[in-house]
Parts: C-alpha cells; structure tokens; sequence
C-alpha cells in the first residue's frame, strides 16, 4: 500500500470528481505519495502544524507508480512513490485520520 496526504476538502472534491487529482499532478506530472515508513517526513516538512489531515491509504495494483528520489533528496536517500497519473478513488482501501501527535509531530496513525 502506498499512501497520499490530503485533506478533507480535498478529499470530498476528489470523491466527487472520481479521482485523485492534486495540483502537483499538473505541475509536476505526478501525484505525491508515500509509504508507511516515510510518510512523516513530507507530512512533518510540508503539513507541520496542520490538525486537519487525512492519511488516503492506496492500492497502488494497476497504478503508473513510480518510485524517485524526493526533491530535494532527503539524506538518507528514501525514495517515494509518485503516481504518473490521477489515481481512481476505487483505489482508496481506507481513510485514516492523521492529527499531530502531542508534541505537533506526525506520525503514521497507530490504527494503520
């Protein structure tokens, strides 16, 4: 299973239009994903402070999945799985929340 951030405005526009389809997908041809053990580090660097997130946990089976090296590349080398493609919400198998833990910091989800 590969994971997305998202929000839960996003994540009803995308249940509505039938797809994953985040800005960072028109600008960098890609959506973002993580997996369980590197999730932490784009939500800590790019959601920190954020108390309304959700985990989107993803199928990645028939997905264009894709895994490089973060920009910039983390020190210690993690690469992620980017998806060269919207991403069908059929794929979605669960949805967790993902608040702060509290010290601020996230973490995946004990109930992943």
């Amino acid at each position: 299973m590969i994971l997305h951030i998202s929000s839960p405005d996003e994540w009803a526009a995308d249940q509505e239009r039938g797809e994953i389809r985040p800005d960072s997908l028109d600008a960098v041809g890609f959506v973002h994903c993580s997996d369980p053990g590197s999730v932490h580090l784009p939500a800590n660097l790019f959601y920190a402070g954020r108390t309304d997130l959700l985990l989107l946990v993803v199928d990645p089976a028939g997905l264009p999945v894709k895994w490089e090296p973060g920009d910039p590349e983390h020190p210690t080398g993690v690469w992620f799985p980017h998806v060269y493609g919207p991403i069908p919400v059929e794929s979605v198998v669960r949805v967790l929340d993902f608040p702060p833990g509290d010290d601020g910091v996230l973490r995946l989800p004990a109930t992943f």
